[in-house]
């Protein structure tokens, strides 16, 4: 034929393939073949045929290279891997092989390795829902013996909505990937991955697909997914979760002309819970309240935690008025008691509201305008609601700005410590010194402490801020005392997330062995209602401390609620009467007082009155043998420069 003289094979060549060639033209006529394909395909001639008398050739048409399962039309059930590859325009080289479906197994198992990156677990051929054959792999992984598997059907094997999938997926390609729920002989439903390799007979789709268990992965997966948009110990969705169904309302939200409602909640008082209860306790509560949350979860509503005790709300197509109502009702039910471990516990919630668009048009600026809504009225009451307003920002961005300068003013060294002196009554002279905190900005001079410290105590400063105020008065004293001046001792006021702190006493150890102050020149102020929040916990700490030889006092003494029981075994060297019993001229005052020092004498403690500002004042201390005095009438609190004539 002339037309092989212009081929890339000729057919010389052909003879030497141990491959099954058919040189093919567009139109489907053979040019030219090989012996092996004349086998193949049971004939002695096939050149000047039509290649459609054996294999349906315009399905290879599509790609300039083509590889399929085809079956055999002169010979029923004979099964080719058919590979074209177009080799010159309009001509077309076709490999043959002949393959039964247990033969075919392992090269699909290669070809399906090649394009998932995963080893395939079973092979199954079948027509729509009737199976042709499979392998024992197959029948294992669906708990069947290979006998019992292929009297089943695919409708059988596979969960319904799965199996309405896998039917619909007729114009599937090759290489074409389907994760459907299988059922296994018991009826119990596992995860599987369906690889699909299509081949032709007579015309129609025969499907013959690799199936692997996947329910490892997909748990893997489910559970990933889990820990991104889940809280483990509420079982709420997290802030993740939040912001990206919050995302989604704005953009509903603005399409619709809708308002939506960002609720911040946070527990009232789970910190004092937590510190006296324990963390376990603080657990259980956390899931008790979220358990009441979900009680108002809607259609409208999503509820997720924030972090800690802070929960956030989203109200979808609301009114200010209807998310007000939302608030007193969340209110409502926290006011009831809550029972964890034959405990009653009474909690309530403080929640700030923001409203889309009126109080932000972001999700985040949504959220923070709650936040500081919350905080503004956590402030003030508790237990009530309260909704941003811009006034809100503009303190909140202050706090901030202040936040970011104290920390600026730890680096730089911009506190001071002022020391109050301390008069004893009967011998008439100075027998300590508390220290106090001052902040001399750079830019706004002296800050007072009541602008910075409950700021410090919100943020976590205040532990770092607390330990350089120990540090510096025990170096402080030790230099007074090393200049020859009289040892005194100096008083410094704890936080309590200083107190609560588990290395506390290892501090204050370190602390002393480095400036060399000896223990008992050291007196450290708690409240009141630090010593009453955790009493097993307060009297470890409490002993560690004496034991370090460091003395012991509570500071704001009345204004709490201790019983003269915890003071009989706390070992507290000292208690400070508050200034406000001081200054009121009121006889109840003034009894509260005597109770006060006749009761710790009795203790053998010693009394130091604060704020002590009149001459009036003093004689009444006196007369009732207060032992220790502080205040404007003897002195101010000064700088260390300045106190060289008390210490004398």
């Amino acid at each position: 034929m002339n037309e092989n003289l212009t081929l890339p094979l000729n057919t010389q060549f052909l003879s030497f393939l141990t491959d099954a060639i058919v040189i093919v033209r567009e139109d489907g006529m053979i040019i030219d073949c090989n012996e092996k394909a004349c086998s193949l395909l049971n004939v002695e001639q096939v050149t000047g045929q039509s290649i459609d008398k054996f294999l349906d050739f315009h399905l290879l048409l599509d790609a300039s290279q083509t590889h399929l399962l085809m079956e055999l039309k002169i010979e029923n059930k004979k099964l080719l891997e058919v590979k074209s590859r177009q080799i010159k325009e309009g001509v077309y080289c076709l490999i043959l092989d002949e393959l039964s479906i247990r033969n075919r197994a392992d090269e699909i198992k290669r070809y399906i390795n090649q394009i998932s990156n995963s080893s395939v677990e079973g092979i199954v051929l079948y027509n729509k829902s009737e199976i042709i054959d499979c392998d024992e792999t197959l029948a294992s992984m669906f708990g069947y013996t290979l006998e019992d598997l292929k009297v089943q059907t695919m409708e059988q094997l596979i969960e319904p909505k799965s199996y309405k999938k896998l039917m619909d997926n007729d114009s599937v390609a090759i290489n074409g990937i389907l994760e459907l729920k299988g059922v296994r002989k018991d009826g119990t439903l596992f995860y599987i991955e369906i690889v699909e390799y299509p081949y032709y007979k007579n015309g129609k789709i025969v499907r013959a697909a690799s199936v692997k268990d996947i329910t490892e992965r997909i748990e893997n997966e489910h559970k990933i997914e889990y820990m991104a948009y889940y809280d483990e110990l509420t079982d709420l969705p997290n802030r993740n979760f939040f912001n990206k169904v919050l995302k989604e309302a704005i953009v509903q939200a603005n399409e619709h002309k809708e308002q939506i409602a960002v609720f911040f909640l946070d527990i009232d008082y789970f910190k004092e819970i937590n510190d006296t209860l324990g963390y376990a306790f603080g657990d259980k509560l956390l899931q008790a309240c979220a358990g009441r949350l979900k009680l108002f979860q809607q259609v409208d509503t999503f509820i997720a935690r924030m972090s800690g005790d802070e929960f956030l709300i989203l109200g979808r197509n609301t009114t200010k008025d209807e998310a007000i109502q939302l608030a007193e009702k969340l209110i409502e039910e926290f006011e009831k008691p809550i029972t964890i471990d034959s405990y009653e516990v009474y909690t309530t919630v403080s929640i700030g509201i923001s409203i889309f668009p009126e109080n932000g048009l972001t999700a985040s600026d949504l959220i923070k305008h709650a936040d500081s809504a919350m905080y503004v009225i956590k402030e003030k009451h508790r237990n009530y609601y309260n909704i941003f307003e811009s006034s809100i920002s503009e303190n909140f961005k202050s706090m901030l700005t202040m936040e970011v300068e104290m920390r600026r003013a730890m680096k730089e060294g911009q506190f001071e410590l002022y020391y109050q002196p301390q008069k004893d009554l009967v011998k008439n002279e100075v027998v300590g010194l508390e220290a106090l905190i001052r902040w001399n900005h750079p830019e706004r001079g002296f800050i007072s402490p009541l602008e910075f410290i409950p700021l410090a105590e919100k943020t976590g400063l205040i532990i770092e801020i607390g330990d350089w105020v120990i540090s510096e008065a025990c170096r402080q004293n030790k230099e007074w005392q090393d200049k020859g001046f009289r040892p005194i001792t100096v008083s410094v006021n704890l936080s309590a997330k200083q107190f609560y702190h588990r290395n506390l006493v290892d501090k204050i150890k370190d602390i002393l062995d480095e400036t060399g102050l000896a223990p008992h020149y050291l007196e450290l102020e708690i409240t009141e209602r630090m010593a009453m929040s955790n009493e097993e916990e307060i009297i470890e700490t409490l002993h560690s401390l004496r034991e370090l030889g460091v003395l012991v006092s509570i500071d704001d003494f009345g204004t709490g609620y201790s019983s003269f029981k915890y003071l009989s075994v706390f070992p507290i060297t000292k208690l400070k009467i508050d200034k406000m019993f001081l200054n009121e001229q009121k006889k109840e005052n003034r009894a509260i007082v005597k109770s006060i020092i006749h009761m710790s004498h009795s203790l053998n403690m010693k009394v130091i009155a604060e704020g002590v500002e009149t001459v009036e004042q003093l004689k009444f201390l006196t007369n009732e043998r207060c032992d220790e005095m502080q205040g404007y009438l003897f002195s101010r609190p000064l700088p260390p420069k300045q106190l060289t004539d008390f210490l004398s």
